[in-house]
């Protein structure tokens, strides 16, 4: 543990009003942010909860044989899906403030929806369910909205298929709406052609109603949030010599209350403002330190930055503490192999990392980067060159150029939270003013982000002195 002194003031995370740095656009109807390049950055934060912890905390209290009270849950437009679809199940879900949920798990037992079940535009929802609805007798059809119609849906419905359920995917291509119907599933030894959280929790959930054992082998580690929560909630998991991760069917979790922690995803928006800022100074409290969600962190040390972490909490077997980073100037790095699957979110906001350091910075074998909400080597590629930077678009990544004098523009986010964001990122380091067009888009993820932003456009000055217990050192980045 370590001890954090308090300074007198804090940036405070504010529930998602409009502020003057989002707004409506004159003729769309639509909204936009509204960037201005940033002082210094002296503050400190926290951030909403873990979208992905929020996802699979709630499906597997629902699962549960009793209540289960969950804190800290992301009250984003994304989680909700998730948790309407299990109301849609026939799972009682109180919320008595935007991230409390009170969920009465049902021992496993679902029961059929009125009516399809509308994931928006989460995949995160859709495949998630898809793993959990292979195990149900009933038949049930999900849909979503037109950019969640282009998903790729094939890399979880071959092994739910395997494993015994009826899935059809109505759209080309594999793409959604998908009709389920499971039924008597049998555990399988699945060897994945990709290394994907989503895939591996929808083979695992669908792993709880499977007769024996349910085995995920992945090309490279990925996040390994629902293995944690399985063992939270006191189900058996066996992880293996060369990193496979196996559950036993037939198992109902333990109601247990779960406090979830902040996403390092969305505070690394900031993390990366203050890196690049020389003398910026960031403090973010209450985040979760998941050594599969920590390589923006080694990423930001080998670029030249200050960063410290501090583990202060590992009684629910999330690890949470706090991140501290100091700015200077950033060099390129190289970004490619093993680190892929652990950075893919933050991918957006390191290529705007790239473009304000000095030399060259390269992302390679992240092709996953294509099927996102958007094209995102595309979209990052598009906008970078659009507030001047010079940039390669490779098939399975980017070359970036810097350091590049960045220049206000009006910029698309395609539809894509994390593009909108990482460029609003980006305007902060711009001259002129910077407008990211549509950009109702990041309370997918993160309610509220409008309001941050705006005071580290209009900060009150924040000071601490922050001890810790852990610094990281440049390492080589991985090999592919």
């Amino acid at each position: 543990m370590c001890e954090v002194s308090r300074p007198e003031q804090k940036l405070k995370i504010l529930s998602p009003t409009r502020s003057s740095s989002f707004r409506n656009a004159k003729h769309t109807g639509l909204m936009e942010l509204r960037v201005k390049r940033a002082p210094r950055i002296e503050a400190e934060i926290t951030v909403p909860g873990d979208k992905s912890i929020s996802h699979r905390a709630a499906i597997i209290a629902a699962l549960s044989n009793g209540v289960c009270t969950l804190r800290g849950f992301l009250p984003s437009d994304d989680c909700m899906r998730t948790v309407n679809a299990l109301r849609a199940l026939g799972i009682q879900i109180e919320q008595p403030e935007p991230d409390v949920l009170i969920v009465h798990g049902k021992k496993r037992v679902l029961t059929p929806p009125s009516q399809e079940i509308d994931c928006g535009g989460s995949a995160t929802t859709m495949r998630l369910l898809a793993g959990l609805l292979s195990g149900q007798t009933f038949e049930t059809r999900l849909v979503g909205n037109a950019a969640l119609t282009q998903r790729p849906m094939q890399r979880v419905i071959e092994p739910l298929r395997k494993m015994g359920a009826d899935i059809v995917a109505e759209g080309p291509e594999q793409t959604p709406p998908l009709r389920i119907r499971g039924g008597a599933l049998r555990g399988i030894n699945y060897e994945s052609p990709v290394a994907s959280a989503q895939v591996k929790s929808a083979i695992l959930l669908a792993g709880l109603f499977a007769k024996g054992k349910t085995t995920v082998d992945e090309p490279f580690a990925s996040r390994n949030h629902t293995e944690l929560l399985f063992n939270y909630f006191l189900i058996r998991t066996v992880k293996g010599e060369d990193d496979t991760i196996s559950v036993f069917g037939d198992q109902v979790p333990e109601s247990r209350d779960f406090m979830i922690p902040g996403d390092i995803s969305s505070a690394a928006f900031w993390l990366v403002a203050a890196a690049a800022q020389p003398g910026g100074h960031l403090l973010v409290r209450n985040i979760g330190l998941n050594d599969t969600r920590t390589a923006l962190l080694g990423v930001l040390v080998r670029m030249g930055a200050q960063v410290r972490e501090a583990v202060e909490d590992v009684d629910q077997l999330e690890p949470r503490g706090v991140v501290e980073v100091t700015g200077g100037p950033l060099k390129g790095t190289v970004i490619h192999g093993k680190e892929i699957p652990q950075l893919i979110d933050e991918l957006p906001v390191l290529a705007v990392a790239g473009a304000l350091a000095s030399g060259t910075t390269i992302i390679r074998h992240a092709q996953e980067l294509r099927v996102k909400e958007t094209d995102r080597i595309a979209a990052i590629a598009h906008n970078l060159r659009g507030m001047g930077v010079q940039v390669i678009e490779l098939n399975d990544g980017l070359e970036i150029h810097g350091p590049a004098p960045l220049r206000g523009a009006k910029l698309a986010c395609f539809g894509d939270h994390r593009i909108a964001m990482a460029f609003a990122v980006a305007g902060l380091f711009a001259d002129g003013e910077t407008v990211i067009q549509d950009s109702e888009c990041v309370r997918d993820s993160y309610p509220g982000f409008e309001r941050d932003l705006e005071e580290f456009m209009s900060p009150r000055r924040v000071r601490s002195s922050t001890p810790v217990i852990g610094t990281l050192v440049p390492a080589a980045p991985a090999e592919g």
